[in-house]
């Protein structure tokens, strides 16, 4: 009620405002999963490729397993 007061609205309004809002916001985050596969499929590669030129090292098998990530903890 004090939001909406300092806001110079009545209660109800603020209140409508409120859940428009939030459903404007729920709304937004579900149109960046209506992206068909094939488009996720070449987002991806396109991040992929943006990373070409950092001249990174490649992980061996050993340096992704289990047992190597996990050594230094006894797990």
């Amino acid at each position: 009620m004090a939001q909406a007061e300092a806001e110079g609205l009545p209660v109800s309004e603020y209140l409508r405002n409120l859940v428009k809002g939030q459903v404007s916001a729920r709304i937004g985050e579900r149109k960046a999963f209506e992206i068909p596969p094939e488009g996720w499929v070449r987002q991806f590669k396109a991040w992929v490729a943006s990373h070409a030129e950092d001249d990174l090292p490649v992980l061996s098998d050993e340096a992704l397993s289990r047992e190597f990530i996990y050594s230094e903890r006894g797990l």
